[in-house]
C-alpha cells in the first residue's frame, strides 16, 4: 500500500523589495520607478508587496499611495513605527487600496530595549498592544514584528505575540533584524512559538531573514519546515546592510525540491530573470555574475566535462532549466528592415502586454535608430530599451550632440551642446579621458556640480557592435540619484546616463506626485 502523500503548503510571499529593499545603500528610488517595479512584482505573482515607509518622507508616502491607488491583487503594504503619526500616515497612504495592511513594529530585545527605546518590557509591551489595537481600528490587517526577534527572551516574546494577536494582528513576524540565527536555531524558535502561543492559530508566522551571516535563505527555510507561511524576501537579494533573503532563491528552491520542501508559491517562475533586470536597472544594483538563479553565470558550463554532460543529458548539472525561471532564445532576428508589426510581435512574445501606445511607439523609434547601427537587435537590445522607456522622467536637459578629441599622449577634450529652457549652450571641457572631459562639459553647461558616487558600464549581448549599458550614481544636496543610458558607443552612454541622473534629481525636487 502506498504512503499518503503528504499535502503541499501554500506559502506566501511578501516582497520588500521597495521597503527594505530601497534601504540598500546608495538606492534612492522615485514614485514612477516604485511603481514600475511594483507592477512588475504584480505579474511576478507575489502576494504581498511592502511599498514603502510613509513616514520616512513626502516621496515615499507618494510613491506607497500610488501603488495602492492602482496596483490590484497583492496585499499592498506600509511600514510604521508603533506611533499614531506613523499609524496615520501609513493609513492615509494605504486607504486606496483594495488590500491593504499595516505592519507596524518594535524593537523586543533587551539591547534595543534598554539602549535604543530605553523602555522598560512592560512598556513595550502596552505600546504594542496599544497600537496594534489602534492600526486595526483603522485597516482590515494589521501585521506586528517583534524587531530584533531572534534575540529576544523567548518567553517575553511567547507574551507579545499572544498579546498582539488578541489586539487584532492577524499576521505576527518573526525577524532576524541583525541575521544572527542559524537554521537550527530558526527552526526550533518558530516551533516555540506555535507551542506557546496559545493563540497562534489565529493569525499568519511570517519570517524576515537578513543575510548578514549568509544564512537568510537557509534560515526562511528551516522556518518554513516548522511551520511559518508567508516569507519575507526582497529581489536579488536588496536590504540593509548585507540584504534580505532572496526571493528568486526561496522561490526556486521550494519549486525545485517540492518533493522535499511540500510547498508551493503563487510565483511565476518565468518572470523571474526580467523582474530582476529591471529591480537592478532601477536600483543601480548590479548582479554578481555567480548570484544564483539570476546571475550571468547561474546557467553557464565552462568545464569540458559538465559540457559534455549538459550535452547529452541537461540534467547532469542542471538542476532547473533556464526557460524555468524567464531565460529565452531568440525565435527571430530583428534588423533595420523590420517593420512595426514584427516589433510589437516581439514585445509580445517578450510579456510586455500592458504596454502603452506611447510608449510602443517611442520604443520602436528607439530600435529603428538602434537598427541602423547594428546588423541585428537582440532581445536583450530590445529589453534595454523598453527599461529604458518606461520610467523617462521630464528631459529638462537634453544632450544634443557631443564631440571627443581623445589620445593616449594628448589630454581629453569633449565638447557638447545641451538643451534647456529653450535655449542651446555649449560648453568644452577637458578630463582625465573622454567619459570625465564629457561629464566636465555637461555640468558645465548646464551650471549644476554633483558628485559622482559610482559609474558601471555592461554590454548587452555579444560582438562589437554591442549595446553598451551605462550606470551612473550621482550625489546632489546629499540625496542620490541613478542614471541610465544606453548606446553602441559608451561614451554616448556615459553622457545619456550622467544626463538621465541630473534630470532625476532635478525631477525629484520638483514633484513626487505622480
Amino acid at each position: 500500500m502506498r504512503e499518503k502523500e503528504a499535502e503541499i503548503k501554500k506559502i506566501f510571499i511578501f516582497d520588500t523589495t521597495l521597503r527594505d529593499g530601497e534601504q540598500t545603500p546608495g538606492v534612492s528610488l522615485n514614485g514612477k520607478e516604485k511603481l514600475e517595479i511594483a507592477r512588475a512584482l504584480r505579474k511576478l505573482g507575489v502576494d504581498a508587496i511592502e511599498a514603502g515607509f510613509p513616514i520616512a518622507s513626502d516621496g515615499d508616502f507618494e510613491g506607497v499611495k500610488a501603488i495602492a491607488k492602482e496596483i490590484k491583487g497583492p496585499v499592498i503594504t506600509a511600514l510604521a513605527r508603533t506611533t499614531k503619526k506613523d499609524i496615520d500616515r501609513a493609513w492615509e497612504a494605504l486607504k486606496y487600496s483594495e488590500r491593504p495592511r499595516i505592519h507596524t513594529f518594535i524593537a523586543t530585545s533587551n539591547l534595543h530595549m534598554e539602549f535604543k527605546l530605553k523602555m522598560s518590557p512592560e512598556e513595550v509591551l502596552n505600546k504594542a498592544v496599544e497600537m496594534v489595537t489602534y492600526a486595526k481600528s483603522l485597516c482590515p490587517s494589521v501585521e506586528f514584528s517583534p524587531e530584533d526577534g531572534t534575540r529576544t527572551e523567548k518567553a517575553f516574546l511567547y507574551k507579545i505575540l499572544e498579546a498582539v494577536i488578541d489586539a487584532g494582528a492577524d499576521v505576527v513576524n518573526i525577524p532576524d533584524t541583525v541575521g544572527y540565527t542559524t537554521p537550527l536555531e530558526y527552526g526550533s524558535l518558530i516551533e516555540g512559538i506555535k507551542k506557546n502561543v496559545p493563540n497562534i492559530h489565529k493569525a499568519i508566522i511570517s519570517v524576515h531573514c537578513h543575510n548578514d551571516l549568509g544564512l537568510a535563505v537557509a534560515n526562511s527555510l528551516s522556518a518554513i519546515q516548522s511551520g511559518a507561511v508567508q516569507i519575507e524576501c526582497a529581489m536579488n537579494g536588496l536590504g540593509e546592510r548585507a540584504g534580505n533573503a532572496s526571493l528568486e532563491e526561496l522561490v526556486m528552491a521550494l519549486k525545485t525540491r517540492g518533493d522535499y520542501f511540500q510547498c508551493e508559491t503563487n510565483i511565476i517562475s518565468e518572470e523571474i530573470t526580467r523582474t530582476s533586470s529591471l529591480v537592478s536597472h532601477m536600483t543601480g544594483i548590479q548582479v554578481q555574475p555567480n548570484k544564483a538563479i539570476v546571475g550571468a553565470n547561474a546557467f553557464a558550463h565552462e568545464s569540458g566535462i559538465h559540457q559534455h554532460g549538459v550535452l547529452n543529458c541537461r540534467e547532469t548539472y542542471e538542476i532547473m532549466t533556464p526557460e524555468s525561471v524567464g531565460l529565452k532564445k531568440s525565435l527571430l532576428v530583428l534588423g533595420k528592415h523590420s517593420g512595426r508589426h514584427a516589433f510589437e510581435d516581439r514585445l509580445k512574445h517578450l510579456g510586455y502586454i500592458n504596454l502603452s501606445l506611447e510608449k510602443i511607439n517611442e520604443a520602436f523609434l528607439e530600435f529603428k535608430a538602434l537598427a541602423d547601427k547594428k546588423k541585428s537587435v537582440s532581445d536583450n537590445d530590445i529589453e534595454a530599451m523598453v527599461r529604458q522607456e518606461a520610467v523617462k522622467v521630464p528631459e529638462y536637459f537634453k544632450l544634443e550632440y557631443f564631440n571627443i578629441i581623445s589620445g593616449n599622449g594628448i589630454a581629453s577634450t569633449s565638447t557638447v551642446k545641451v538643451s534647456f529652457e529653450n535655449k542651446m549652450v555649449e560648453q568644452v571641457s577637458t578630463g582625465y579621458g573622454p567619459v570625465d572631459a564629457t561629464f566636465n562639459s555637461i555640468e558645465k553647461a548646464i551650471g549644476v556640480n554633483v558628485i559622482l558616487n559610482d559609474y558601471y558600464l555592461k554590454a548587452i549581448g555579444g560582438g562589437r557592435d554591442a549595446l553598451g549599458e551605462v550606470i551612473v550614481k550621482i550625489e546632489k544636496d546629499s540625496n542620490i540619484f541613478v542614471g541610465n543610458g544606453i548606446s553602441t558607443d559608451i561614451v554616448e552612454a556615459s553622457a545619456k546616463a550622467f544626463v538621465n541622473a541630473i534630470n532625476k534629481s532635478y525631477y525629484s525636487a520638483t514633484t513626487e506626485v505622480i
